[in-house]
């Protein structure tokens, strides 16, 4: 994985709660299990109408969204089943950083496990970044190092677990944080 340290790009608003993984990768496309190729298929019902043809309406699909790669959405966000697929898809479409004031447990520690920041920030921030980025693009500079976010009239600092920080600073997943062990374990074993 990448480690992310400091990141600065543009935001997409989902001004929704309660965004289940359903929603986030429908179950027609987890035929793979592979990690990437699936952003295409990304909130795919609200992305796209029943011809196939982008919905104007969705909210990724207003120009000022396009290229974005940071997610500011509402309360519960990736609640449902525990599918990895969800952050799998967020993340091949080109989010690294999700923000929201709250996340469902497994789909949060997903999000670490594959190389995304999720951002639990205080409801006000949040909305205040849905207001910011409803309309006009918008940037945000995230330093995880420093654990803050930047943008034009806005500033926040938010928490992060040391070990999950830890991990996204190096890059590492799990198999990556037992293999800087490597030496030990083969001296156990020996």
């Amino acid at each position: 994985m990448e480690p992310i340290v400091n990141h600065t790009g543009k935001i997409a608003t989902l001004d929704r709660v309660n965004v289940d993984t359903d929603q986030i990768i429908p179950k027609q496309f987890l035929k793979r299990v592979e990690r990437t190729g699936f952003g295409q298929f990304l909130f795919y019902d609200w992305r796209f109408q029943k011809d196939g043809t982008p919905d104007p309406n969705f909210e990724l699909n207003q120009e000022h969204n396009q290229g974005a790669s940071i997610l500011v959405a509402g309360h519960n966000f990736g609640c449902g089943s525990s599918r990895e697929h969800a952050p799998w898809a967020l993340h091949d479409y080109g989010f690294k950083v999700i923000i929201a004031p709250s996340f469902a447990d497994i789909f949060y520690n997903n999000c670490v496990k594959n190389g995304m920041l999720p951002i639990r920030l205080d409801e006000k921030k949040v909305y205040q970044l849905l207001q910011n980025g409803a309309n006009d693009t918008y940037e945000l500079s995230v330093s995880l190092e420093n654990q803050t976010i930047s943008g034009e009239g806005f500033e926040a600092s938010f928490a992060i677990d040391p070990y999950w920080k830890e991990m996204l600073l190096n890059g590492w997943d799990e198999i990556g944080l037992t293999l800087k062990y490597e030496d030990k374990i083969k001296a156990y074993e020996g």
